[in-house]
């Protein structure tokens, strides 16, 4: 009882100007949870009751919202759970600044309704010539099933049976495009579709034809894939989800799809993710034919689909700005990212550091197989949980944790990084 009545009030302890400040800053839910469970602990006997404001203050969020930031040591450059691509500091100040009132849908010179994304639009558009019309919806799923909807409700969509395609958290593409009201038409087989069953399919009730990257797996061996050329003289139009988001392309990634070739070579339209290859926010890209294209964005359905004000903003900076991180971390020299992994073991020799070679990968679906060279650093695997807890998320190997640089900032100064890791572990 003693202990109890020696424990400050919550109104005595919320007058603490530190919490003044913080309850403006987070709301005073927050700080009044962070209050009662200071409190509690000083009950219990872990903390003395004078330090009830301090251990109060010190348990506070950086920000009002769950979410914690991490650094992505996993060697996953576009690692889906951490939330693909990140952005870059172009896209973070552009998505700040969008975030009060802006002229989303207003133009300023006749104070009238002005066009939504207008310059996001024009963005993408001049980053993909090949497109005669370009739109935006809130993700790929989304896109899909907008033109799903829009072309082929009560008719059929023909694709190939080994492109009938489940993604992470159990997501199947077929299910998803049943539940627009089209009906599939497999053709082909699991390893071998030609354009001749394509064109066997096709008749009065076809919506379209969709060619759908695998993304996350390959079939090798005896195969064979009608490339979208071959499908173009079929008198519907040729839909082709590449998935990953690159818009021309990619020298190191000779096997992915671009949305410049698919076009150039006869697809009406091309659906893609934004938060991928690109390296912008999550959104639906839409590239194709004028007419498709307007069709779409007409389409009750898209009011349902369309992105926001902060994503507008971030992804047009993410076009019209400097280089994504998630580029540069595909690009980077592995030369360079093993001398940043030697500098860190260097700064973290008293854990068992060790610099090892590693691969990274592209993720998010993008280029299944591709291995990129990359540099880690090896620490021993009773690591790996408390360096989680405070957002380093590395990858366990044969009871290892390896700390991958390749997608680590490279203006994450390795001893910054070592301080933040000695931090957790402790001095040894």
């Amino acid at each position: 009882m003693d202990t109890r009545r020696r424990v400050p009030r919550t109104d005595a302890v919320l007058a603490d100007s530190r919490l003044v400040e913080a309850a403006g800053r987070l709301g005073r839910g927050i700080v009044k949870a962070a209050v009662n469970r200071a409190q509690e602990r000083a009950r219990a006997g872990e903390i003395p009751a004078e330090d009830v404001a301090d251990a109060a203050v010190a348990a506070l969020p950086a920000t009002a919202a769950s979410l914690r930031p991490v650094i992505n040591a996993t060697g996953v450059l576009l690692h889906t759970n951490l939330g693909r691509a990140p952005l870059s500091e172009a896209a973070r100040v552009a998505l700040a600044e969008a975030a009060g009132c802006t002229d989303v849908e207003f133009d300023l010179e006749t104070g009238g309704r002005g066009r939504r994304g207008r310059g996001t639009l024009a963005a993408l558009a001049a980053a993909c010539p090949a497109a005669e019309a370009v739109h935006a919806v809130n993700n790929n799923a989304a896109a899909l099933v907008l033109v799903a909807t829009a072309l082929a409700q009560g008719r059929e969509i023909v694709i190939s049976r080994g492109e009938m395609v489940e993604i992470g958290d159990g997501f199947r593409l077929p299910e998803l495009l049943a539940s627009t009201g089209a009906r599939l038409r497999e053709v082909g087989t699991t390893n071998r579709t030609t354009a001749a069953d394509y064109a066997e399919a096709v008749g009065p009730d076809t919506g379209f034809v969709l060619k759908v990257h695998p993304s996350n797996f390959r079939i090798e061996g005896f195969t064979a894939e009608a490339p979208v050329r071959s499908l173009t003289g079929l008198g519907v139009p040729v839909v082709a989800d590449i998935g990953s988001g690159l818009l021309a392309p990619e020298p190191l990634l000779p096997a992915e799809p671009d949305a410049a070739t698919a076009l150039t070579d006869g697809a009406d339209l091309v659906t893609a993710s934004g938060d991928k290859l690109l390296g912008g926010p999550q959104a639906g890209l839409l590239l194709g034919r004028s007419a498709l294209v307007e069709r779409l964005r007409r389409h009750p359905l898209a009011r349902a689909l369309r992105v926001d004000k902060l994503t507008l903003a971030a992804l047009e900076a993410s076009l019209r700005g400097p280089e994504p991180p998630a580029v540069q971390a595909l690009h980077a020299d592995p030369v360079t990212v093993r001398e940043r992994a030697a500098l860190l073991a260097k700064e973290l020799s008293g854990h068992d550091a060790r610099v090892v070679d590693s691969v990274a990968r592209v993720g998010g679906g993008g280029a299944p197989g591709v291995e990129l060279p990359s540099a880690a650093v090896s620490l021993p695997g009773d690591c790996a949980v408390p360096l989680r807890r405070a957002g380093i998320v590395g990858r366990v190997e044969d009871g290892r944790v390896l700390l991958d640089l390749r997608a680590v900032p490279a203006e994450l100064d390795p001893a910054d990084l070592a301080a933040r890791v000695r931090d957790v572990l402790g001095e040894r």
